[in-house]
């Protein structure tokens, strides 16, 4: 099997990448991008991390498209993907659990106002606060992929009151209350006192962390944003912060990564920044998955985690 390998790597990962799929598929041949322009008819997969526009054109034997991140919205927005050629997201039990500890770590701080504290000793305030239990903070997640699912059972087992919203519904996880629909959520938001966004990005998703949204919440309810910088509208949640109607956020993902220098998210009190790494890829776990759809198209088996473009994910 020939595997051309391209991305907006730089040539550490790039090297990195190739060595641990490599070592994973060693039976393979995995092409630079380059290399397979040079032998395109040669090329049958493609395993990518958001390739540059076009890279994946003229190659008339690819039947798989396997991406290395879980978002697949930027692949998806280029319009000269050949069609017809199955394009597979990557779930990751690695990144699932990596996620699940961050939207843990945020919610604990959250409940237990860590965050506020951490202002306090800033200020060289010693004050203490009422202290409340996970059983009394209602959770939120929003979006029941692998991710989120994985994300609210491992919330509920701490002892958190935990639902999980998804536009079309889901299995439910152990302890945790499935919701389905926008009724769904709109009826949810009152009784949220931490809401945390795993969706993937749509059109239906786009900007749907809004000034509707946050003045539905409780007064003083956290807000963990974890999936796409699109999701959230920038000066609504700042507008929410400012008013005391958010009381903290969450931030690991924003529309121009990294975050511009004086942006007002890095300075703002109610605003706890990362950089992009709630839940960063690791390559030996993922090239794993990537290399089982390989294989499973080789051998002419199903194919896992295939994304349906029309729905986004």
């Amino acid at each position: 099997m020939n595997v051309l390998l391209c991305g907006d790597f730089d040539a550490h990962a790039f090297a990195a990448w190739h060595r641990a799929l490599a070592e994973a598929m060693p039976e393979a041949r995995w092409w630079t991008l380059d290399q397979a322009r040079a032998q395109a008819a040669a090329v049958n997969a493609a395993v990518v991390a958001n390739p540059p526009p076009g890279s994946l054109q003229g190659l008339p034997k690819l039947r798989l498209i396997q991406s290395l991140w879980a978002g697949v919205d930027r692949l998806l927005a280029d319009r000269s993907l050949p069609a017809g050629v199955p394009i597979a997201r990557m779930v990751d039990p690695a990144m699932n659990a990596a996620m699940a500890e961050t939207a843990l770590w945020a919610t604990l701080a959250l409940q237990r106002d860590f965050f506020r504290y951490a202002r306090q000793q800033r200020q060289g305030r010693w004050q203490q606060h009422a202290q409340r239990r996970a059983d009394e903070t209602p959770v939120l997640v929003l979006g029941q992929g692998e991710m989120g699912r994985t994300t609210a059972r491992t919330l509920a087992q701490a002892g958190f009151v935990v639902s999980g919203w998804s536009r079309g519904g889901s299995a439910a996880e152990p302890g945790v209350k499935s919701l389905a629909g926008d009724q769904a959520l709109w009826q949810a938001l009152p009784q949220t006192q931490v809401l945390i966004n795993l969706l993937p990005l749509t059109p239906h998703t786009l900007g749907l962390l809004n000034a509707p949204l946050f003045a539905t919440l409780p007064r003083g309810a956290g807000v963990v944003n974890l999936a796409r910088g699109r999701h959230l509208v920038d000066d609504d949640l700042l507008a929410a912060l400012d008013s005391g109607q958010v009381g903290h956020a969450v931030l690991d993902v924003f529309h121009a990564e990294p975050l511009p220098t004086g942006h007002a998210f890095w300075s703002h009190p109610g605003v706890t920044l990362l950089p992009h790494v709630a839940a960063q890829t690791d390559a030996r776990s993922a090239a794993a998955v990537a290399v089982a759809n390989l294989r499973a198209l080789r051998d002419g088996a199903p194919l896992r985690h295939r994304v349906e473009p029309t729905r986004g994910y």
